[in-house]
């Protein structure tokens, strides 16, 4: 089932999540829901925020980047990022939750991330390149900020009214948003 991504300005995408455990229920459900709803919008992540849960859990997809041949397809459950190092690299992200929106964004070309799969067991892998920002933006969403939190002041001036567009939910994704506090037209 393809679900509703929370737009920016909703208050549940600047709070951050809070872990789950095995008996969190409907989990693999809502993973194939997830990917679904990832999938239709043409995403490489999504975070449980994005889809109004305030819980520690995110997808990535990397699988399908254009020239891109070591693509992951993961479930990151209670992540920790317990290292991010290496060289800094400019990339233009965009986000779901933030449609029709997209800007240079400095991170860090590796990360070494500890998580727990789906099937709730424990890993600590150190992912680069593309599968590194992705993960760092995707866990971005679990600790409240979202990827233009990452960009200078003057660039948010400049976007402003793009943001303010998102918030009055006059933008239209291609894919269902649920706007907050934005009545029904």
């Amino acid at each position: 089932m393809i679900l509703k991504i929370t737009a920016y300005g909703d208050p549940l995408l600047r709070k951050e999540s809070t872990d789950i455990d095995a008996s969190y229920p409907a989990l693999h459900q809502l993973i194939t829901d997830m990917y679904e709803t990832m999938n239709f919008a043409s995403g490489v992540g999504l975070a449980a925020p994005q889809v109004g849960l305030n819980i520690n859990l995110f997808i990535v997809d990397t699988t399908k980047v254009d020239n891109y041949n070591e693509g992951i397809k993961k479930v990151f459950i209670n992540p920790e990022i317990l290292d991010e190092y290496g060289k800094i690299w400019t990339y233009e992200e965009g986000c779901l939750s933030l449609p029709k929106l997209r800007e240079n964004v400095d991170r860090y070309d590796t990360v070494k991330v500890r998580y727990l799969d789906e099937n709730f067991i424990e890993h600590t892998d150190v992912y680069t390149n593309i599968n590194g920002r992705v993960i760092q933006h995707e866990y971005d969403h679990l600790m409240g900020v979202v990827f233009i939190d990452h960009i200078t002041a003057f660039r948010k001036r400049l976007v402003r009214k793009k943001l303010d567009e998102i918030v009055q939910g006059k933008v239209d994704a291609g894919y269902p948003v649920r706007f907050y506090n934005v009545k029904k037209r």
